[in-house]
């Protein structure tokens, strides 16, 4: 069964960020991928269109409707693509690209995730700017109450 599919599908990357080994299944019954799944939080999931792999690179790709959940990290992305090169632990995002983590935000044309550091890093498309939304906390608050902050936008709102 090939890894490339024309439909909706689910790829798992088993990504224990210690351990650095990767596990891809794609195609799979849902009570196998259930069975492969990591149970500790480790795991990146991209799901997407199209996805490819190729074992002599290490590179996978996903394309069309990516989306990526990374509960480890708490981050939620969307992209036009995605491609995560395995030996260097490093997931590129590109095409109209939202990342959600922990209530911040950041949108670009194309931003890398350097797995292994933690840190991201944002494009923006021609004449353009990336955007970032970062919630700060204010230790010179009056009041005893805490504010009720409203619900984070939608994963991938419109600009």
């Amino acid at each position: 069964m090939s890894i490339a599919r024309k439909h909706r599908s689910s790829f798992l990357l088993g990504l224990p960020i210690f351990l650095g080994s990767i596990m891809a299944t794609s195609g799979l019954p849902t009570n196998v991928q259930a069975q492969t799944s990591p149970s500790s939080g480790n795991a990146m999931t991209v799901r997407s269109d199209i996805q490819e792999a190729n074992s002599r690179t290490g590179v996978i790709t996903a394309r069309g409707n990516v989306q990526v959940n990374y509960p480890a990290r708490k981050i939620q992305a969307t992209a036009a693509q995605a491609q995560y090169f395995s030996r260097e632990r490093r997931l590129v995002l590109s095409g109209n690209v939202y990342v959600l983590q922990e209530g911040n935000s950041m949108r670009a044309e194309t931003m890398t995730y350097l797995v292994d550091e933690g840190r991201f890093i944002a494009t923006p498309q021609a004449n353009q700017q990336v955007e970032s939304i970062y919630l700060v906390t204010d230790p010179e608050a009056t009041s005893s109450d805490p504010v009720k902050v409203p619900p984070g936008p939608s994963l991938n709102p419109q600009p």
